[in-house]
């Protein structure tokens, strides 16, 4: 049959259970032991020959299976003739047995999917009921013609439904389901927990018992033969627990027929035209209750206990695979920090030297003007390196939890401004700071995420005005801070203000475009802006300049005193003493890069700063053993002692409690932050550092503005 009622399994499935062969020994196996039990005891217990049919028919491809029911229907009529049915009743009986096994086959193919997959409750339920109504309609059909042959008594009509239909019924839901399982064992090896032993431990058990209770006639314990069942069907797979079932029926029903066990002692209620009925025959009924009530215990529950061990199984292959999933992901997170980690070191290193000489060239007043100007370009196209870097490095990383602390925001501002003071200075721009906090206020908020939000801010305005100002304003409100960074620039187009903050997107994308850049500036703004809870907006007129307004959250603390503002002396020479009290700020640098070290001796020293150089941490800690600074700038990575563990060893001298200690390093990931400051020192500061920077450094180490050390803490 093709279409909702294919009947068949498809050519191209997979063939499972038993082979032809099998099939057709089962069926004469079974006609042999009906014959037998017919002959000795005058009745049979359970009909298996149509579910063994019915298995055949499910399991088989169309030419094996009608070779199959073809055999089958032979040895039914050859069983006939020796058991003597009379002309029509030879047929008949052949003919209801393969109409019963084509009806329930069509239709759990039809019902119960192609899969016939038994472990599931839903299907198991469906052939049941299949079987049920299967079984009433071809037993009505049987008495029917009875009816029509001999006339019998009613009660003798309704006690032959009864019987035909009791042992039908039990030959179907036993052999059939057992043998579908059986088809698909290979699917409950990976799932069934028990050993061999304890295997074979229940089903010993549950043989002794049913023979213990069906080899007696003194008292009905037939429900003790279920705890071993159920022991059998929590533990063990529902091949197995099918397997049981037939075990019990076999020897509970060759007990019953013997007129031993429970059963026999039942007396049936004398029935008016049942008197030639032999009570063995009258007594099954009560047998196939129990063995009806044994499979409906047994087969559902095992196939919903099969079901949750093969969810369990598959929960923990997932988990599994979850884990290991998640180890790579952790080895991947963690590889890629460490290759941020180092070129975001090894990127900054050269571009110290280059940012630091370029700054320190400009300052020079004897500089030819050709130079001068040669010198601005080194700078400019240094800090646009500079923040391409950071932007890769910083988009790249992801996002890492905040660490806030009590911040003067103009201060900031002030710092975020400072990469691009000599764009603008070039371009002959006013860049300036409005600060409209209250005097002295101080806002909880993380310096690094905060400068990096403005940071990009302050650049664009600077790289896309041509003539004006770039104004940075800060006020106060009920809900927060409130950030405005406005320009008299070239403005924003309307149709490029919805991917105006989407990574590597610019206004201008073409090859012919004015102005460099990777699009990933504005994109790393929205990012900050989101982790501080904040929101960002635009304004903007072609032609006319463009205004960023950040709104940020910001718990204000505790305000603090006005910093002192530190007055340096005019610059001296190195070697010179300072005269009285007006000695110069002693500043320690400690670098393994000379380069690096002199870069920051000729900056501080045009501050009017001594300088004394200590090229790794050992030589670090021995200077401040011998000397008094106001300041060490700490460079991290060196060879004999880093900078993190000379930190820790200065922190425990008594010259070292309150002397302050600023990273002056290449290691500038937020996580390269967190261990400067865990090992005892004040601030943080990234390289290539310019003079303006070292000079707020120095001014905040003097006035006592930095944070205070996290002295005794681990890094």
């Amino acid at each position: 049959m093709q279409g909702r009622w294919r009947l068949f399994r498809h050519e191209a499935g997979r063939v499972a259970g038993p082979a032809p062969w099998a099939y057709v020994l089962l069926f004469a196996a079974s006609q042999t032991i009906g014959h037998w039990s017919t002959a000795n005891f005058g009745a049979v217990t359970v009909w298996l020959s149509n579910g063994i049919m019915v298995a055949a028919l499910l399991q088989l491809h169309r030419r094996p299976a009608m070779l199959v029911i073809t055999a089958c229907f032979a040895i039914n009529l050859f069983s006939n003739v020796l058991r003597g049915d009379p002309g029509v009743l030879l047929w008949v009986n052949a003919l209801m047995n393969m109409a019963l096994a084509w009806l329930v086959a069509i239709q759990t193919r039809r019902f119960c999917g192609a899969a016939l997959d038994m472990r599931r409750p839903r299907r198991l339920m469906r052939f049941a009921l299949i079987a049920v109504v299967s079984v009433a309609v071809v037993a009505a059909a049987g008495v029917t013609v009875l009816w029509g042959m001999r006339h019998p008594p009613l009660s003798l009509l309704f006690f032959t439904f009864r019987s035909l239909a009791g042992v039908e019924l039990m030959g179907l839901l036993l052999v059939t389901p057992v043998l579908l399982l059986f088809a698909r064992a290979h699917r409950f090896r990976a799932v069934a927990p028990p050993s061999r032993f304890e295997a074979v431990a229940l089903m010993g058990g549950m043989m002794v018992v049913t023979f213990a209770v069906f080899l007696q006639d003194q008292a009905p314990l037939q429900f003790l033969t279920f705890l071993p069942m159920l022991a059998i069907t929590l533990r063990l797979s529902p091949t197995l627990a099918g397997s049981a079932l037939l075990i019990q029926a076999a020897i509970s029903g060759v007990a019953t027929l013997t007129g031993n066990g429970p059963v026999s002692l039942y007396q049936p209620v004398p029935v008016e035209g049942l008197e030639a009925v032999p009570t063995i025959v009258r007594q099954l009924g009560i047998y196939h209750v129990y063995m009806l009530a044994m499979v409906a215990t047994v087969l559902p529950l095992s196939t919903v206990m099969s079901e949750r061990r093969r969810l369990e199984a598959r929960l923990r292959a997932r988990t599994l695979a979850a884990q290991e999933a998640r180890r790579r992901a952790e080895d991947a997170s963690a590889a890629r920090s460490r290759f941020l980690a180092v070129m975001s070191h090894e990127m900054r290193t050269p571009l110290n030297g280059v940012a630091g000489f370029a700054d320190l060239l400009s300052t020079r007043a004897d500089l030819h003007p050709d130079a001068r100007g040669q010198v601005d370009q080194i700078r400019e196209a240094g800090a646009g390196l500079l923040m391409l870097v950071e932007d890769i490095l910083d988009f790249a990383h992801g996002d890492d939890a905040l660490s806030p602390e009590a911040l003067d925001l103009a201060a900031v501002a002030r710092e975020a401004t400072t990469p691009s003071r000599a764009a603008a200075d070039a371009r002959g721009l006013s860049l300036t700071v409005e600060d409209h906090l209250p005097p002295g206020a101080r806002f909880a908020c993380d310096r690094r995420v905060l400068r990096q939000t403005l940071h990009p801010l302050i650049a664009n305005a600077v790289k896309f005005t041509e003539t004006g100002d770039v104004t940075v304003r800060l006020d106060h409100h009920s809900g927060g801070v409130v950030i405005r960074v406005t320009d008299t620039g070239i403005g924003i187009p309307d149709a490029a203000m919805p991917a105006l903050f989407e990574a590597f997107e610019q206004v201008d994308a073409t090859i012919g475009r004015r102005h460099s850049g990777t699009g990933l500036g504005l994109a790393l703004v929205a990012r900050h802006v989101a982790r501080m809870g904040g929101r960002i907006e635009v304004e903007s007129e072609v032609g006319a300049g463009s205004t960023f307004i950040l709104h940020l959250p910001l718990a204000r603390l505790e305000d603090a005193a006005p910093a002192a503002v530190v007055d340096f002396p005019e610059p001296v020479p190195a070697a010179a003493d300072a005269p009285g009290d007006e000695r110069a700020p002693r500043i320690l640098v400690v670098d393994d890069h000379p380069v690096n070290r002199e870069v920051a001796r000729i900056m501080l020293q045009a501050c009017g700063c001594e300088v004394v150089e200590a090229c790794d941490g050992v030589e670090a800690v021995e200077a401040v053993q011998a000397n008094i600074f106001d300041l060490v700038l700490m460079d991290v990575r060196m060879p004999r002692m880093d900078g993190l563990e000379a930190t820790r060893r200065i922190r425990t001298l008594p010259q070292g409690c309150g002397l302050a200690v600023v990273a002056m390093t290449a290691d500038a990931m937020p996580e390269d932050v967190v261990r400067c400051l865990a090992s005892g020192m004040n601030a943080h500061m990234a390289k290539p550092v310019s003079q303006a920077g070292l000079f707020d450094a120095v001014s905040r180490a003097l006035s006592g503005d930095l944070p205070e050390a996290r002295v005794g803490r681990a890094a």
